[in-house]
């Protein structure tokens, strides 16, 4: 098992309803599906919006660590080091 690190999610404006109003969560985890399993634990309504019913990311959500496009790494087997930094970028879309 790997050991876990602390990692900072940034929490874009529009979804900071579903973590109390933060803009930033502290948590553990050594890759990013452990990181979306933790939300999903503590911030049910967070990982509903980044992840749809079968755990991927949605397709329009896009998860950066530090800044790099997960969908250019390892997907979600991408691993984190202490001090990474995810951040959420939902798709602006309008006319």
């Amino acid at each position: 098992m790997a050991l876990s690190t602390t990692i900072t999610i940034h929490v874009p404006t529009q979804l900071r309803a579903t973590c109390e109003g933060a803009s930033e969560l502290s948590l553990s985890a050594a890759s990013m599906r452990d990181a979306l399993g933790e939300l999903e634990r503590r911030y049910p309504e967070l990982y509903t919006s980044v992840c749809d019913e079968t755990g991927a990311v949605r397709r329009h959500v896009n998860l950066f660590v530090n800044s790099s496009n997960v969908r250019d790494r390892e997907g979600l087997e991408t691993r984190l080091a202490p001090g990474d930094v995810i951040m959420i970028l939902p798709a602006v879309s309008g006319g």
